[in-house]
């Protein structure tokens, strides 16, 4: 039977997959494993926040009703963006937090994500237990156990300042564009670069509960590109619905990709001397010329599969300040527990201002070696590592390569589908390559 965790909590569509019986399961099985055990320091406390999707309001009552029933207090903290509802678990000093959105996807789509103590994702082991409990038998809290429901009114509010506060250099003078997305920054985000000094224009600011991710954020850049020479800003950023990822696109209309993100914050960071071990920490998936690039500053990698939570393991385990994934997800560590757009964002600009140059200058500090993506969908993503000609493909493909280039196949973590990544010295070699391994990919696992 298939995990029903994913990468980054428990995703579907809601109202199919991720029902309001579900939501409410899993809440009452994490209040079990998740809230303190000593009844005398009271009853437990977890918050919970959304972003805006129409179904978010009915998971949200599910997953508070079962909190409540568990004999949780619950503080509701309303649409705010997932690395908010982190911060504020632990600014709140609360025992957990739970996170309603699933991210870049569709609006028909939800999940579910819980945070530890202090902010933190959790490991596979305790995702695992709480899974384990859904079905169990209920015994609710009755009387004065039962647990109290309330709305946080400064939690946006905090959150901002915290952001802001964490700069190292105001960003007056620079004139931004910021995609919400339509989705859990759009009141956080404008109102975090206006109180860091820039001149901001909003777009992506009207969600509706439908239009989520709709055309706009970090998975659709070119409206932030036609708004950024539309307005002649210095630079436009991306979040993507939930607000954990961050693109940015420069005054020329280049895109900075995640990786681009990292590799000027890190040289930032290693020129202060406040880049821990001089370590960042990436995902397979980080571009070759990002690899380049640190190793001509004397920057070491630690690279980990794909997925935040495996990024945050590692940077936890080794004590690391820096690290993320080329699809816009970056952590620093020092100012948040885990991914954070508005963060990233924020100090990206701040180093455009401090060095006094273009965007698309300073992303300059990396090389981007040509790299396709393809997903492949409609096929068995559970049997990619077992197929033998897929893995001769797979061969045949690094060798022609050499040392010019590099080959990626995984299953997505969050959507039914084989991600095939390929990199080569030219665009046309790697998209030539990554085009036949789908072929093969299709052929080996197809579910006919």
């Amino acid at each position: 039977m298939a995990r029903l965790f994913g990468t980054d909590g428990v995703r579907g569509v809601a109202g199919r997959d991720l029902t309001a019986g579900l939501a409410l399961e899993l809440a009452i099985s994490a209040a079990r494993v998740l809230a303190k055990k000593d009844s005398s320091a009271g009853r437990p406390l977890a918050v919970v926040g959304r972003d805006p999707r129409a179904s978010g309001e009915f998971l949200e009552a599910a997953v508070v009703a079962g909190l409540a029933s568990a004999g949780v207090d619950v503080v509701r903290l309303g649409v705010l963006p997932t690395p908010a509802v982190a911060f504020l678990t632990g600014e709140l000093d609360a025992d957990f937090g739970v996170m309603l959105s699933a991210s870049h996807n569709p609006a028909p789509d939800n999940g579910v994500k819980f945070f530890a103590r202090g902010g933190h994702k959790l490991p596979d082991a305790v995702e695992d237990e709480i899974e384990k409990g859904l079905g169990s038998p209920v015994v609710g809290a009755t009387g004065a156990d039962v647990g109290r429901v309330s709305d946080a009114s400064d939690g946006a509010e905090r959150y901002i300042a915290h952001v802001v506060g964490s700069l190292p250099q105001r960003l007056d003078g620079l004139k931004v564009v910021v995609d919400c997305a339509n989705g859990a920054a759009t009141r956080v985000a404008p109102e975090a670069l206006r109180r860091a000094g820039a001149q901001v224009i909003a777009i992506g600011d009207a969600p509706d509960g439908l239009n989520i991710n709709e055309g706009c954020g970090s998975t659709y850049l070119d409206a932030l590109r036609e708004a950024v020479r539309e307005h002649g800003a210095d630079a436009g950023i991306a979040h993507d619905g939930d607000a954990d990822r961050c693109l940015a696109v420069a005054a020329d209309g280049s895109v900075v990709d995640g990786d681009q993100i990292m590799a000027v914050l890190a040289l930032e960071l290693h020129e202060s001397g406040r880049l821990a071990d001089d370590t960042l920490v990436v995902t397979v998936m980080s571009n070759l010329g990002l690899r380049l690039a640190m190793q001509e500053a004397g920057v070491a990698l630690v690279e980990t599969p794909v997925g935040d939570r495996y990024v945050l393991e590692a940077m936890r385990a080794g004590s690391y300040s820096l690290g993320g994934e080329q699809s816009g997800h970056v952590i620093l560590l020092e100012h948040a527990s885990t991914g954070d757009g508005l963060l990233t964002g924020l100090h990206l600009l701040a180093a455009v201002s401090r060095r006094g140059v273009a965007l698309a200058e300073l992303a300059k500090v990396m090389n981007r070696m040509p790299q396709v993506l393809v997903n492949v969908r409609g096929v068995d993503k559970n049997r990619a590592g077992e197929s033998a000609g897929l893995a001769a493909a797979v061969a045949a493909a690094e060798a022609e390569l050499g040392g010019s280039g590099r080959v990626l196949l995984r299953p997505s973590g969050t959507e039914p589908m084989v991600r095939v990544m390929v990199e080569a010295a030219s665009e046309g070699e790697a998209r030539r390559i990554a085009d036949h391994l789908a072929e093969v990919v299709k052929a080996e696992l197809s579910q006919a």
